[in-house]
């Protein structure tokens, strides 16, 4: 069985919707939470057949509210990039991912949103991710992917809503498996809120909920081909 290793960078946020796809392929996961008194982020030696990187909330990485694993999870990301490890990273984590391959990161608000991303080549995924699918945004800041990445698919403002780093390290810039409660217990856990029209955000994931459902079965299966963790 295949084992991945997943940082949480917050206790409202994990793998949601995803979780059902990787135990149904029988491909085990372990959160790591480096955010609890005594947690840290997993070893190189350590890390097991893949890497993912969750999002984080408020917490960004270009300086304005930097989550405090920052350094140690971007030199971990480097290390899993030069292995050639598989990597999957949303949010923050593709912030992460960024800066672990040379990229850079935009200083933004935090937001949170509910809309859609349109695929840039109809190879995207070995041609699995769809033309058009939800991405639902809770983040501070932005990646700015390196130049030489290659941009899968981008949001409705033309920013890359999902890059590609090699063979198979992938960044949303959204949750492909974002439930409505991750949400709901975000507001919950930060003091912090998102700018702009939260209620709208909300509304708009309600009613995407099918939808994220839907787009999620050939995201993952075209994941899944990319990482070899079926092999």
């Amino acid at each position: 069985m295949k084992y991945l290793s997943v940082i949480q960078h917050t206790s409202a946020e994990y793998l949601g919707l995803m979780e059902d796809h990787l135990e149904g392929r029988r491909i085990r996961f372990n959160y790591a939470r480096p955010f609890t008194e005594k947690g840290k982020p997993p070893d190189i030696n350590t890390l097991g057949d893949g890497l993912v990187l969750l999002g984080g909330g408020p917490w960004g990485s270009a300086g304005g509210r930097d989550v405090p694993s920052l350094d140690d999870e971007i030199a971990l990301t480097r290390a899993a990039l030069m292995v050639g490890k598989p990597i999957l990273a949303f949010g923050l984590g593709a912030q992460i991912l960024s800066l672990a391959a040379d990229g850079e990161v935009e200083a933004t608000p935090l937001e949170f949103s509910a809309g859609y991303a349109r695929r840039v080549g109809d190879d995207a995924l070995n041609g699995y991710l769809p033309e058009r699918f939800p991405n639902v945004i809770y983040m501070r800041d932005r990646p700015v992917p390196p130049d030489y990445a290659k941009i899968l698919a981008e949001d409705e403002d033309g920013h890359p809503a999902l890059y590609q780093i090699g063979d198979n390290a992938f960044g949303f810039a959204g949750h492909p498996g974002f439930k409505l409660a991750m949400a709901e217990d975000l507001i919950m856990e930060f003091e912090e809120g998102p700018v702009g029209d939260a209620k709208k955000a909300f509304a708009n994931l309600r009613a995407m909920k099918t939808e994220i459902e839907d787009a999620l079965v050939p995201i993952m299966t075209g994941l899944i081909q990319m990482t070899g963790w079926m092999r």
